[in-house]
């Protein structure tokens, strides 16, 4: 009887330990599978009915859910009949997976309609984080969603919260991206600007008056443009992660009566601040702490104004649910405005305020052994309206970089070395170019591995007098340390001092203020090919970024599945 009783307390701790060792495997590393299918579908997401790019019919696409160091595998069919696709995910560093970075002309060849296409990469840090479409301009269309990464099991944030809400940010317009980028490429007097949009989107959903015309196509009724609610329960707390994929607009989110304590950015910790209102530019993700303490017999609004333009896009509404309230209740309010669109101080002052949490500090390399100072200028090439760096404007090439580097193609783009600089004695950045004509060209900057790499973004006056645009700067396949912010022209001798070497937060993304500076720090250490852009489509489409390349020795030898364009062809065998 006993040798039977041990023998069964044995077998239930073997069985134990192989539980253990499963449980332990997969709190390490999951592999998490989707199957996405991308497709043109009539939606009225403003209650304007408009051809829109979806994933599974949705736009937003799905959330993709994982815990840090998971697997994601995404099989992505293009359904489009004569579209070209390509995926970027935004904030993922694509670490010894660069071919998955879906930069198309970057890093890969697009997918061509009726091909499936694999991403394969390893989420390694947790945070907020997005993807979207990075072909032509498909993402003001409504090709994008969201990552969200938790920590691994067992692991907790350093705040506490009850909650986790998820919001998507976006500017909608009723023309297509076909019709914009017609009317940007068009030269002299054809050219033709985007303007403003028409509707500010919150999670996929806006109200657009139907009473200004197009009653045809516009229905106000329409179960696609109900106000996105978030429902809370009282007294409890929640952590939103609000993030801005908007294709021009900076906004400025607020929710009425609340106050939000800013906790994480673009999947760094933040030393907490309290903010009434949190300005957001394009690309940027944020996590907010809300608690939901004002008087629960009442909903309360949610929205979104346009900051930095003087635009004339309406608000973008949510409703701030409280449970039970009926979730299409509307607040007895009237919804607040926002700041000012002209206010530059108070977005100085969130940018500032940005800082490594303690604890979580990663410090800086001291000093950089490379600066490249980017002058941001709108000029004309050809007769053409452009965006150029250092009065260059990029043009991507018809093989991508990371194909024609890791195969001796270097034929396929230009050879010659981008300016890492400006005439900064004698260039005025609060008067128009004095030599509005730029030039254009695919050459990339070729970095020294595992080197620290400064970057001065320079901002200036535009073509019009007094005009001078806040730009959002998305680095690929890294995050970096913002040194600091200034206003007017960088002095090179004088504001490396001002640096924050001390608690600067990490980023992938960063506004450049009109008439001033941003200073940035990277360590090229991710062997590949990566862009460097305004996330305003319109901008990056007129030229208006570069591409890095380093450690391209180190990459792994390329899939043929990003492949087929250019004279990758060649590597295609029938």
């Amino acid at each position: 009887m006993g040798s039977l009783l041990q023998r069964r307390q044995y077998l239930l701790i073997l069985l134990c330990f192989f539980v253990f060792l499963w449980e332990s495997r997969t709190a390490e590393s999951r592999t998490l599978y989707y199957r996405w299918e991308v497709k043109s579908e009539l939606k009225s997401p403003d209650c304007f009915k408009k051809l829109t790019l979806t994933i599974n019919g949705r736009s937003p696409g799905p959330t993709i859910y994982a815990h840090q160091g998971d697997t994601v595998i995404v099989e992505l069919k293009n359904s489009f009949v004569t579209e070209n696709v390509a995926i970027h995910w935004h904030g993922i560093r694509q670490i010894g997976t660069p071919w998955s970075d879906g930069t198309e002309g970057v890093t890969q060849c697009p997918v061509l309609p009726g091909e499936t296409f694999k991403y394969q990469f390893v989420v390694d840090r947790p945070g907020t984080y997005l993807y979207h479409a990075h072909y032509g301009m498909q993402r003001e269309d409504g090709l994008y969603g969201s990552i969200v990464v938790w920590l691994p099991e067992g692991q907790t944030e350093p705040f506490a919260y009850d909650h986790d809400r998820n919001l998507i940010l976006t500017d909608w317009y009723h023309k297509s991206s076909h019709e914009h980028s017609a009317g940007l490429a068009a030269p002299g007097s054809a050219f033709n600007w985007v303007g403003e949009p028409d509707s500010l989107l919150i999670q996929g959903r806006g109200r657009f008056n139907c009473s200004l015309g197009a009653s045809a196509t516009c229905n106000s009724s329409s179960p696609d443009c109900v106000l996105y609610p978030i429902t809370v329960v009282p007294g409890r707390t929640y952590r939103l992660r609000v993030s801005s994929l908007t294709s021009l607009s900076a906004l400025s989110f607020q929710i009425e009566g609340h106050t939000m304590t800013v906790v994480e950015a673009d999947g760094h910790y933040v030393e907490p601040f309290q903010v009434s209102n949190l300005f957001i530019y394009s690309g940027e993700t944020y996590s907010v702490l809300i608690k939901a303490d004002q008087n629960p017999s009442r909903n309360y609004w949610i929205t979104t104004n346009v900051v930095s333009r003087n635009s004339t896009t309406p608000l973008g509404l949510a409703i701030f649910n409280y449970y039970p309230n009926h979730q299409r209740k509307f607040p007895p309010t009237t919804p607040p405005a926002g700041p000012a669109w002209n206010a530059v101080a108070p977005r100085l002052a969130q940018s500032h305020a940005i800082k490594a949490r303690q604890g979580f500090i990663h410090p800086p390399p001291k000093a950089a052994d490379k600066v490249i100072v980017l002058l941001n200028t709108q000029n004309t090439v050809n007769g053409r309206r452009r965006w150029s760096l250092n009065n260059v404007s990029f043009n991507m090439p018809h093989t991508p970089y990371l194909i024609a580097l890791k195969n001796n193609l270097l034929h396929t783009f230009s050879q010659a070395k981008p300016p890492t600089g400006y005439d900064f004695k004698n260039y005025n950045i609060f008067d128009p170019p004095p030599n509005p004509e730029a030039t254009v060209s695919d050459a990339i900057y070729r970095l020294d591995f595992n080197s620290t790499v400064d970057i001065i973004l320079q901002n200036a006056n535009m073509m019009a007098l007094n005009t001078s645009e806040t730009h959002p700067w998305h680095l690929h396949g890294h995050d970096f340390w913002v040194l600091g912010y200034g206003e007017g022209k960088f002095d090179m001798f004088k504001d490396p001092s001002k640096y924050n070497l001390v608690n600067p937060i990490m980023k992938n993304t960063v506004p450049l203020h009109p008439f001033g500076w941003t200073a940035l720090r990277f360590v090229a250490d991710n062997p590949g090919v990566w862009a460097f852009h305004c996330h305003i489509d319109a901008h990056f489409f007129m030229g208006m970024g570069v591409v890095f390349e380093e450690g391209i020795e180190k990459v792994q030898k390329l899939p043929t599945s990003i492949m087929g364009c250019g004279e990758s062809k060649r590597f295609i065998r029938p």
